[in-house]
């Protein structure tokens, strides 16, 4: 079996636990220990003149490497491209992109400078797996040092269309480095589609059945793998917050009034001015649900040095202090707006206390805590998830309520349908979903792009060149 090579921005300590590290750190661990494998990425540390050689530790079968940054090519790379230019494009805000030849260049340096220091570290047979937007250049960097092995990509985020993607200055330099993987792995069957058409109609590839690419004597793999949660996780912590202190708190706090709740980073991607207005509308054209629904959004704070961000949290923090200064009773307040993080076992017991879930992202590759809600409710009295359309989930989790995040009223009507919803109905919705929750889970997820990657040879041969 051949050794797995995980490059990720952020490396998830070994001694961090299962419930802070997340779903995808415990599956990555997990692949990594059944193989022995290396975990590489960047260390969280920048300083000038960093050393070339990452530090190195093991922890059992697996090898992980850390790799400091100079602190000028750490923000070109993170803050600048990656975040200022690539966040935005992915996320179809066109008004937020900033590009910047400078913040380009560095995204490729850093990316030349992690092949450098990984490079020594790999073995020929090695099976190298890139996750997401940060190293999108990473394989073509290897290949110009002579690695010859098999490397995926992950992209976690949505893939842009062809119109849209076209804004990026740097577009075909980007792809023609893509090209350099043998498998790009995409959340949807839709941003499927968005690459692929933009690979045939801009860059001339030709598309084999199977998602197989033919560009400059390049072949590679274009496929959805959508990615799940580890679901007997959180359907046991669920279960286990019954009668917790926990969940009691949380109930004598509600004092016999319905919870929805939100669960989102503070990110404009994430479409929350629109849920809170959402949510003061339906108490404006829905006066039945006055005093006895109550909304909490858990946003934890996210990028906190960009200025488009501090002005999300203030937009927020008015926004809910008009809904609360307008609807709030003496023994009710209507808005709870918290800006921390829970534990895994915290946010199960509120997802199952609350009778509504609200994902409502303008733009997400998949979005997760629509699986972690539905995961969590009670089967015989669930709740019912809110999901936007435009969220990854959607094509997935067919027993939600979907709505349109630029459509505030559209969204209050779906909430008050939500909160009239009958048990039966809610059951039968939530069993829709849960199937698909548990049969994609993150374990399956990580098997499935690392088999098709250790086989990538088979897809090439079944998919000849069109026209030979």
């Amino acid at each position: 079996m051949a050794r797995l090579v995980i490059v990720s921005n952020r490396v998830a300590s070994p001694k961090e636990r299962a419930a802070k590290a997340g779903g995808l750190a415990v599956a990555l661990r997990e692949a990594l220990g059944k193989r022995g494998g290396l975990w590489f990425g960047w260390s969280g540390e920048t300083r000038p003149n960093a050393p070339a050689e990452p530090k190195v530790v093991r922890s059992g079968k697996v090898m992980y490497a850390l790799q400091d940054l100079d602190p000028e090519d750490q923000r070109a790379h993170y803050a600048g491209y990656a975040n200022g230019t690539l966040w935005p494009l992915c996320h179809y805000r066109l008004g937020a992109l900033s590009f910047r030849r400078t913040d380009w260049e560095g995204y490729r340096r850093v990316n030349a400078h992690f092949a450098r220091a990984l490079l020594p570290l790999l073995k020929p047979d090695d099976i190298v797996w890139v996750h997401d937007y940060h190293f999108i250049l990473l394989a073509a960097e290897l290949r110009k040092l002579g690695f010859e092995g098999r490397i995926g990509y992950f992209h976690h985020i949505p893939w842009p269309t062809p119109e849209v993607f076209l804004s990026l200055p740097s577009h075909a330099a980007l792809v023609r480095d893509l090209a350099q993987y043998d498998l790009v792995g995409l959340q949807t069957e839709n941003d499927v589609r968005a690459l692929l058409t933009y690979l045939s109609t801009e860059a001339r590839a030709w598309i084999a059945p199977g998602g197989v690419v033919g560009l400059n004597e390049r072949r590679f793999r274009v496929a959805a793998y959508p990615i799940g949660i580890d679901a007997d996780a959180f359907v046991k912590d669920a279960a286990a917050s019954v009668g917790s202190e926990e969940e009691e708190r949380l109930q004598s706090s509600l004092a016999g009034r319905v919870l929805a709740v939100g669960v989102d980073r503070l990110d404009y991607s994430k479409g929350l001015p629109n849920k809170f207005a959402a949510f003061g509308e339906l108490l404006n054209h829905y006066p039945q649900h006055r005093s006895r629904v109550t909304m909490m959004q858990i946003a934890p704070l996210s990028r906190g040095e960009v200025a488009e961000y501090r002005a999300l949290r203030r937009e927020l923090e008015e926004l809910g202090g008009a809904i609360n200064g307008e609807y709030a009773e003496f023994d009710w307040v209507p808005l709870r707006y918290l800006n921390r993080p829970f534990p895994r076992a915290t946010l199960a017991a509120i997802y199952r206390a609350s009778k509504l879930g609200l994902v409502t992202p303008l733009r997400d590759g998949m979005n997760l805590v629509a699986k972690e809600y539905v995961a969590a409710q009670d089967p015989d009295d669930p709740g019912v998830l809110i999901l936007s359309r435009f969220a990854g989930a959607a094509d997935e989790l067919t027993g939600a309520l979907l709505v349109n995040p630029y459509d505030v009223e559209g969204m209050a009507e779906t909430f008050d349908a939500g909160l009239t919803m009958s048990r039966e109905e809610r059951r039968e919705r939530w069993g829709a979903n849960m199937i698909k929750v548990q049969t994609n889970t993150i374990h399956n997820w990580c098997e499935r792009f690392i088999a098709d990657l250790s086989q990538i040879a088979d897809h090439f041969a079944e998919a000849p060149e069109p026209g030979r």
